[in-house]
């Protein structure tokens, strides 16, 4: 399969946001009504933060499968220095392309190029299971936190060269733009697409019906409402609550994948 990497031009911009809607068309809660990831790449571009020197699509035979974005963020210690830094996302493939290395591909040549354009390091939210596979670490290995002072396996670093994050620590600080989307302001960019079906969340308890009741109390007391939430948490996070054992986790796994989701190391 030859992928080919390429600076999104402005002529992608409607298909990109297209496929972001299509990739990230799972929702987090039964209330949610619209995903906003395809809203937010459309405003990324917009924002002086944005770096669109790393602004990638992904092809295969002139087809766009995969696209990745970067805006600046930065690191800020107890004396108010400030390390710029880099954040990615939406990190976006075609559910027809999963799993085929599109997404590694984008962010290791783009990962290249950030090094080459003088970053230190690329700070990211995202699935825990998946990232490290391409060389993230947890923050909290570099004292790193965020922007409120937490810390959670999610929250992770890659380096962009050895020692580039030596002495640095602090708190972590993205674009305003991440935070700004309201389901309202999505329900409405989202009329420029074709109708959809909303997605249905698949209820925590197809997990918790499957799980002996010492597994499933720990599972109940992280408060998720659906698998999805779920993806959220590392192996190594479920694997330490109290009442976990190697067949809970391996339960969980094998209920992920039924519904969808690769989850666990």
């Amino acid at each position: 399969m030859n992928i080919n990497l390429r600076l999104e031009t402005p002529a992608d911009y409607h298909a990109v946001e297209a496929l972001t809607r299509e990739a990230f068309w799972q929702f987090w809660s039964e209330e949610q009504q619209i995903c906003d990831e395809h809203l937010l790449v459309h405003r990324l571009r917009n924002v002086a933060a944005f770096v669109p020197e790393l602004n990638y699509v992904a092809e295969i035979s002139g087809q766009i499968v995969g696209h990745i974005i970067y805006t600046k963020s930065r690191i800020e210690d107890n004396s108010g220095q400030t390390y710029e830094t880099l954040t990615f996302g939406p990190l976006t493939v075609s559910p027809e392309f999963q799993n085929r290395g599109i997404g590694q591909a984008l962010m290791l040549h783009t990962f290249d190029e950030a090094r080459h354009l003088g970053y230190r390091a690329v700070l990211i939210f995202g699935y825990p299971d998946y990232y490290p596979r391409v060389g993230f670490r947890r923050a909290a290995e570099f004292d790193i936190t965020t922007a409120a002072g937490e810390t959670f396996d999610p929250f992770m670093v890659y380096p962009l060269y050895d020692g580039a994050l030596e002495g640095v620590q602090g708190r972590y600080y993205i674009d305003p733009v991440y935070e700004s989307l309201t389901q309202e302001d999505a329900l409405a960019f989202d009329k420029q697409f074709p109708p959809k079906q909303p997605h249905i969340p698949s209820l925590i308890n197809v997990l918790l019906d499957r799980l002996e009741p010492h597994a499933a109390e720990a599972i109940q007391g992280l408060g998720f409402r659906n698998l999805e939430m779920l993806k959220s948490k590392s192996e190594r996070e479920i694997s330490s609550l109290p009442g976990m054992n190697a067949n809970a986790v391996e339960t969980i796994r094998a209920v992920m994948q039924e519904h969808g989701f690769r989850w666990g190391i």
